[in-house]
């Protein structure tokens, strides 16, 4: 699933869902993830469920699975080449105002 055009919930859910994909795949039950993770059964089951968590618990529950790699690029800022700082800056001028005549 792309996130491009999800909601926000759509978001949610589908980390959640693959989140509960990457346990599963471990032979993890949620109850032994939540105390290798030092959250709370309910925490886990939130997460899964509807993608509700805090930030804290979605590092726990990436670090616990072995998947903290798949955080690294996250928000990384990207190096642009000068032709695509160009484009973008010409993108980003304003028009010409209009003379009201």
């Amino acid at each position: 699933m792309s996130f491009i055009l999800s909601s926000l919930s759509e978001i949610l859910q589908s980390l959640g869902r693959r989140l509960r994909e990457q346990r599963l795949a471990q032979g993890l039950p949620q109850r032994e993830l939540a105390e290798k993770a030092g959250l709370s059964l309910g925490a886990v089951r939130n997460l899964e469920r509807n993608g509700a968590c805090s930030l804290e618990t979605l590092v726990r529950v990436a670090q616990t699975l072995g998947l903290i790699t798949e955080l690294d690029e996250l928000f990384r800022l990207k190096t642009l080449s000068i032709a695509q700082m160009e484009k973008n800056t010409q993108a980003r001028q304003r028009a010409p105002r209009r003379s009201a005549s």
